[in-house]
């Protein structure tokens, strides 16, 4: 496992092996979403949807990576799904499982929750060229 870097990035084995929690999210989430027996045409549908937060990134790094965070975070869809189970609402667990299986995918293609300096400046590492940050 390689040493952390100054940016905040991981690196080394760290970093494949949160990628590879992701590829597990990703899995797992879809997995749900089959037992769950929802309509995949909702899935392709929806599955893109948080990314609508990168549209952030037009008032700037701060307010972009703000709201990338926000629907990136696995906080939201957490929330969701236990309130999905909470009241027994497989509309809202559906949703969750799309947005987790979103998230689970990012990782696992290594886009990690933003820093401010910019899209490429992840917690999985940078984006693009090293001279772009």
């Amino acid at each position: 496992m390689a040493a952390p870097s100054g940016d905040g990035a991981a690196q080394g084995g760290v970093r494949v092996l949160l990628r590879l929690e992701g590829l597990a999210l990703l899995v797992l989430a879809v997995a749900g979403y089959a037992q769950l027996g929802a309509g995949w045409g909702g899935f392709a549908l929806l599955f893109l949807a948080p990314d609508i937060a990168l549209f952030g990134y037009l008032a700037g790094p701060r307010v972009g990576a703000a709201l990338y965070n926000t629907t990136h975070s696995l906080v939201g869809p957490a929330l969701l799904g236990g309130a999905g189970l909470a009241f027994g609402a497989p509309v809202a667990m559906a949703f969750a499982l799309v947005w987790t299986a979103h998230i689970g995918f990012d990782r696992m293609l290594g886009y990690g929750l933003k820093y401010t300096r910019g899209f490429g400046a992840t917690h999985l590492g940078r984006l693009g060229p090293r001279d772009a940050w």
